[in-house]
């Protein structure tokens, strides 16, 4: 059924806010790990704000290798999901950047005035933050 999506339908649902699952392994155990993210699609790249001292960033130390799942709210009708797959870099510097796309992130989520709220302009501009960037090297959608 996947040839019935068109690139329209994905990039309408990844210019969505709602909810990315993103994926990580640990290289040494192979466990892996699976957290609800913010993300950001600028039609390239996947876009993702994270501390650097939270489990997904100790796994990408390792294994740069991730997956994104992104689905549409429950009950909407056709596609039904978007999969990437590829390799994540890291971007600690310059600050600026790092902070420009924090920015874009939660203002996607919580609107141009939410995002200059005190919080979340504290972590956007904490030491420990980072973007995760993710260009996808294998994408997979379907519909139900």
């Amino acid at each position: 059924m996947a040839d019935q999506i068109t690139n329209t339908e994905v990039q309408e649902l990844l210019n969505q806010p709602v909810l990315a699952r993103f994926a990580t392994a640990n290289i040494l155990t192979h466990q892996p790990h699976v957290v609800t993210v913010w993300f950001y699609w600028d039609g390239e790249y996947v876009w993702i704000s994270s501390f650097s001292d939270t489990r997904k960033m100790k796994d990408l130390e390792l294994n740069l290798r991730v997956a994104v799942l992104i689905e549409p709210p429950m009950g909407t009708p056709g596609i039904q999901g978007v999969l990437m797959e590829g390799r994540a870099e890291v971007i600690s510097s310059p600050a600026d950047l790092v902070e420009k796309m924090s920015n874009i992130i939660y203002a996607r989520y919580l609107g141009d005035e939410g995002a200059q709220a005190e919080e979340p302009q504290s972590w956007i501009k904490d030491e420990r933050n980072r973007i995760i960037r993710i260009k996808p090297e294998k994408t997979m959608t379907w519909v139900y």
